[in-house]
């Protein structure tokens, strides 16, 4: 069956094409023909690309290729955790995105990793990817296939390596990214005149903790792909697959790293804290106990009594005011050779 050169696309349809023996066929192919096409074309299978698809649309594609209607609702619905699910010779793999926002310093709100995800549907005549939420987009993975048509005859297992590939290549690029905000978290608190927020690093955790949350549990699901014991997933692509799981768990790896020494930093800020705290409250002290000593004596004199000693006397109150001078010394000399003050 011919595809239709000006299908109507929406904006969330970024496309739909028939790949026979690793080569596109000219012309975009309409949602409701893709079914059709494939089966009707020897050694061929559609890949099909969707960001944030609509339920009809979905609904489309899902009555086209029997997709699991549990699988497609959490298409649908999103924010799921990476996973792999088989249903008879479909695989179904949700993958988490992780874009690195670019920042100035970092702060107490600053928003360091953003994350999306990639659902593929993948079966032996098909690869629908739905897409949601920020992350790169799939089409220079799609044009690098088209340009190597020996490895995208190898079917949709080709197109679900490129997309695990490109998507594993970002954990890498973002956690070397982040790797500079830890360096910075990490010696805060070793500069002397740098405020210690220790909301800037607990932050920091936050953001890791989102990162890892995207990366480590897609370590098992992409093993299993790597196996090569899965329907459409060939030995070859398996090789590459095992490929893409080492990098993945280096990425898991220094992550689980970095969370580390983020632990070491906030201890250590709430460490300095606490001392920090307690001079303060030393000086405090120090300064309530140089208060008191004068306060104490002006009150006994302050008291309204006619008989009490060197009332009248006329070296009286240069005597009190020395007595006071004298005991603020000592204690101060005291708390200073303590390090109170």
């Amino acid at each position: 069956m011919a595809a239709s050169s000006t299908p109507s696309y929406p904006d969330s349809v970024v496309d739909c094409a028939l790949y026979e023996q690793g080569k596109r066929r000219s012309g975009l192919l309409p949602l409701d023909e893709a079914m059709h096409a494939c089966y009707a074309t020897p050694d061929g299978f559609v890949w099909i690309g969707l960001h944030e698809p609509t339920e009809d649309q979905l609904q489309i594609v899902a009555s086209a290729f029997g997709l699991h209607p549990l699988a497609v609702e959490d298409a649908l619905t999103a924010h799921q955790r990476p996973k792999l699910e088989r249903y008879d010779d479909t695989l179904f793999l949700v993958m988490r995105t992780a874009v690195y926002v670019e920042h100035e310093a970092l702060t107490a709100t600053s928003e360091i990793v953003d994350t999306g995800e990639i659902m593929a549907f993948m079966g032996r005549r098909f690869i629908v990817v739905v897409r949601h939420g920020p992350s790169h987009q799939l089409t220079g993975v799609r044009h690098h296939l088209e340009e190597n048509p020996e490895l995208l005859a190898h079917g949709p297992a080709a197109v679900l390596h490129a997309i695990a590939d490109t998507v594993v290549d970002q954990y890498l690029d973002v956690v070397t990214a982040v790797e500079t905000d830890v360096d910075e978290a990490e010696g805060a608190p070793y500069a002397p005149q740098q405020a210690h927020d220790i909301r800037r690093v607990y932050r920091l955790k936050r953001e890791l903790l989102e990162l890892r949350r995207a990366v480590a549990p897609l370590v098992e699901p992409m093993l299993e792909l790597a196996g090569g014991r899965l329907p459409g997933v060939d030995k070859d692509i398996a090789r590459y697959l095992r490929d893409v799981h080492d990098h993945l768990t280096q990425a898991a790896d220094r992550i689980t790293a970095l969370c580390e020494v983020t632990d070491t930093a906030l201890f250590l800020v709430l460490a300095q804290t606490s001392v920090q705290q307690n001079s303060d409250m030393r000086r405090i002290s120090a300064i309530a106990a140089l208060i008191a000593a004068p306060i104490g004596i002006v009150g006994v004199y302050g008291m309204n009594f006619d008989h009490m000693p060197e009332l009248r006397w006329t070296f009286g109150y240069p005597l009190v005011i020395g007595a006071i001078i004298v005991v603020c010394a000592v204690i101060y000399r005291a708390f200073r050779r303590n390090g109170w003050l």
